[in-house]
Parts: structure tokens; C-alpha cells; sequence
């Protein structure tokens, strides 16, 4: 499944891509399920970013590595991957995009996942999918 939120800002490309910091992760947190960060690394590739998932009843972790980092003539971006993911998810590859625009840059998140059942792929994307579009107002904010 693929969920594809864009968000425009009003800074220029290199600024928010020099913005994804720490602090910009911990400020996209959902609310829920309350997430701990054991590992932030960057968005070099080879660097990991490790959590730890509350969901109330249990805990799960989730571990990506960064697999790409670039820019091009017309986007900087980084894609991370998950190595070790809750047990719901199979599958997880995210790509962050930030893409110069005539005023401003234009951020986004082109997030595809499989869980173990193409039922439950379905049953996940209401979920996955608010969580991504409430990072919009925080991206606005930030880079405003």
C-alpha cells in the first residue's frame, strides 16, 4: 500500500532538508501509540533510527536504516527503510522528498508498507495515513 502526503512550506528546498534534524522527528511524533527514541543517527545512509512503540497493552520496536541520500537537479531526498518492525508491519520503505518550488519547497512523504495479510493492509491505512497528514500544520509551522 502506498500513502502519499505533499505539504508546501515556505522555505527553500536546502533549508528543509538541513531542518530534518531530531528535533524536527520527536515534533512528528503521533500521539498515539507514545513513542521513545533509543536511536537517532541522521539521514546519512547507514544511519538507524531505532524506537520503541507504546500501544498501552504491549510494546514493540521499530528500526529503520537510512538506504538513500542524494540530491538532484530538482529534489533533495533520503529513503529509510525498516529492519526490525512491529509485528503488524512487514514491510516499510519511506521516502522523504523536498522539491524547490517558485516560492518555497514542497515536502513529500511517499510512505509504502505490507503487513502479513492484504486484508490488514487495508485495515492499517486509515491509521497510517492520519498519522502522515498530521505532520502537514507541524511541517507548516517549522518551515514557515
Amino acid at each position: 500500500m502506498r500513502i502519499l502526503i505533499k505539504t508546501p512550506v515556505a522555505q527553500p528546498a536546502h533549508q528543509v532538508f538541513q531542518g530534518f534534524t531530531q528535533e524536527l522527528f520527536l515534533k512528528l511524533a503521533p500521539p498515539f501509540p507514545r513513542l521513545q527514541l533509543l536511536q537517532y543517527d541522521g539521514n546519512q545512509v547507514g544511519d538507524r533510527v531505532r524506537l520503541r512503540l507504546n500501544f498501552f497493552l504491549f510494546k514493540q520496536v521499530w528500526e529503520s536504516l537510512i538506504v538513500e541520500n542524494g540530491q538532484e537537479e530538482k529534489e533533495y531526498y533520503f529513503v529509510d527503510e525498516g529492519v526490525e518492525l512491529p509485528f503488524f508491519l512487514k514491510k516499510v520503505r519511506h521516502r522523504h522528498s523536498i522539491v524547490p518550488q517558485d516560492q518555497g519547497s514542497l515536502i513529500i512523504d511517499d510512505f509504502r508498507y505490507k503487513t502479513p495479510h492484504p486484508i490488514l493492509d487495508y485495515l492499517m491505512y486509515p491509521g497510517l495515513f492520519l498519522q502522515f497528514w498530521i505532520r502537514k500544520p507541524i511541517y507548516r509551522k517549522i518551515f514557515a
